[in-house]
């Protein structure tokens, strides 16, 4: 027998006021509930500006600065660690950052294509309003991670892993998730466009505030996800077509 609207989908995916009734508390893959991500406390202390205009250094150490404005395209900072840093209006146009470690940073109004950001972490780590293209964040990091705002096009966040991740009022256009591991992830009031979920493990995946809700690739992927009786209709067409079923109307 079918699930009917309202009812626990089996493997662990959710919609309606079951879902409604449990968000936050605990749970994961299998269960009735959905926790809620935790997301970062970032409170930045007095910031130095940048000398050199914001130049970066392979492993470069920078602490407590203010990176404003600084046109960061080209720039290799492979294995940098930035520790309670802000970086505002930056262009990070083919930025080479891969392994670098953000850490209770905030980036705002960041802009770029291409930026290398491969097997990186990014801890307590707050993006807003960016306007990004090509990011390559495969194999990364991201804990206690908020993503508010803005526009990323073809985010590619294969074989990552999320913890404690809100993707919060912004648009995510085909993003990669394929290989990824996603616990208590949350998309607020965001776009979700053609995004690829192939070999995904999700726990605690809250995908209910996210309008459209467009899935490439991967639905067999949603066991541990939640969303609503609505998005669970616009996905008929692929469900079906994952389990080969053929929907024909009878006249």
């Amino acid at each position: 027998m079918f699930p009917q609207v309202g009812e626990v989908v089996s493997g662990g995916v959710q919609h309606g006021a079951m879902a409604r009734r449990t968000a936050g508390t605990a749970g994961g893959r299998g269960t009735t509930t959905v926790r809620g991500a935790r997301r970062p406390e970032l409170r930045l202390p007095p910031l130095e500006p940048c000398a050199d205009g914001g130049a970066l250094e392979p492993d470069g150490d920078y602490d407590a600065l203010d990176f404003r404005e600084a046109d960061l395209t080209g720039q290799d900072g492979a294995g940098a660690r930035f520790m309670d840093c802000a970086l505002t209006g930056c262009a990070l146009d083919e930025a080479s950052l891969p392994r670098a470690r953000l850490l209770d940073t905030r980036l705002t109004g960041v802009r770029g294509v291409g930026t290398n950001l491969a097997e990186a972490t990014l801890r307590d780590v707050e993006l807003l309003d960016a306007r990004l293209g090509g990011t390559q964040l495969h194999g990364a990091v991201l804990e206690r991670v908020l993503i508010r705002g803005g526009k990323i096009d073809y985010l590619n966040l294969r074989r990552s892993r999320l913890k404690d991740v809100v993707f919060e009022s912004c648009v995510l256009v085909e993003p990669d998730f394929g290989g990824a591991r996603l616990e208590r992830v949350e998309f607020v009031d965001c776009a979700l466009k053609d995004a690829d979920l192939s070999a995904a493990t999700l726990t605690d995946v809250d995908l209910r505030g996210a309008a459209p809700l467009e899935l490439a690739r991967g639905v067999d992927r949603l066991a541990g996800a939640v969303i609503t009786p609505a998005q669970l209709l616009d996905l008929a067409p692929v469900l079906a077509a994952e389990l080969g079923v053929r929907v024909v109307g009878q006249g």
